[in-house]
């Protein structure tokens, strides 16, 4: 069967493309926030064995991981404010379950084929990373989208690096990261962004504690109020030094019906 021209040539311009991988490596001591470990266990179940009766053996194994461990993305399920969900749904035992949730969860999140922005504040700094514990300001967001000639547009997929993704490596350093302030996700919220992400553990600066959202407050504005899907544990070292602060942007959420967030191997696709 052949295809259409116009497929074709979709297909050229992708294959002339530079694409970047957005995902962390996964492992056992891969960097998890403390409310979600164990963050990644894997065990071989079947193993390659002499003497099995035939020339062929197979291996196969069980992974047991939490949903927002590594690289993944935050269903509109996860976070609720004074017990609603986006939209103003209330939590009871009809919407929130056992076995999962009936709506809002990580399947209800359609695949991603976006606009993306990225929003280097290291570079805008002009540092290798963020001190630990800083806060990214609403302003200096805005300040580095001028000065790397980047605009954010209703749909688009925000990504913010502040350098922490180069720590993955060490996960007591990575976890003292900086993140995002609640002006930040405001600002971002009023651009009516699709989804936003950071190379940090939790999208928001951990330290940050506010008297009537609490804690990760980011999450309760973009999340709650609206509906703005979360994306954490980014990879942005590779697409920063590419210079490219605009992309083609995919990522394909996991299909678990009912579960709060999902593992994600999102890329960035750059004309070469």
């Amino acid at each position: 069967m052949s295809l259409p021209q116009p497929v074709h040539s979709l297909l050229d311009s992708l294959r002339s493309g530079a694409l970047f991988d957005l995902e962390q490596p996964r492992h056992a001591d891969a960097p998890t926030f403390k409310a979600h470990q164990p963050g990644f266990v894997y065990r071989l179940h079947r193993r390659h064995e002499p003497d099995m009766g035939e020339a062929r053996t197979s291996a196969s194994g069980i992974i047991i991981t939490a949903e927002h461990s590594g690289t993944h993305i935050d269903a509109l399920c996860h976070v609720a404010e004074d017990m609603h969900l986006y939209g103003g749904r209330r939590v009871d035992p009809q919407i929130q379950t056992f076995t999962g949730f009936k709506e809002l969860g990580v399947e209800a999140i359609p695949p991603m084929l976006a606009r993306g922005v990225l929003i280097d504040i290291a570079r805008h700094r002009g540092v290798d990373r963020l001190p630990a514990g800083v806060a990214v300001t609403a302003d200096e967001l805005r300040a580095a989208a001028l000065a790397q000639g980047v605009s954010v547009t209703a749909g688009d997929v925000v990504l913010i690096r502040t350098g922490n993704g180069s720590r993955w490596h060490d996960p007591e350093e990575y976890l003292r990261g900086p993140g995002m302030s609640p002006e930040a996700s405001e600002w971002l919220a009023g651009m009516k962004a699709l989804a936003v992400g950071a190379d940090n553990v939790a999208w928001d600066a951990t330290e940050v504690v506010e008297a009537h959202r609490g804690t990760l407050p980011g999450h309760v504005i973009l999340l709650v109020r609206a509906g703005i899907y979360i994306l954490e544990n980014l990879l942005l070292e590779q697409l920063s030094a590419s210079g490219y602060n605009e992309f083609l942007f995919l990522c394909f959420p996991l299909k678990m019906v009912g579960v709060t967030g999902s593992p994600v191997r999102p890329v960035a696709i750059v004309p070469t």
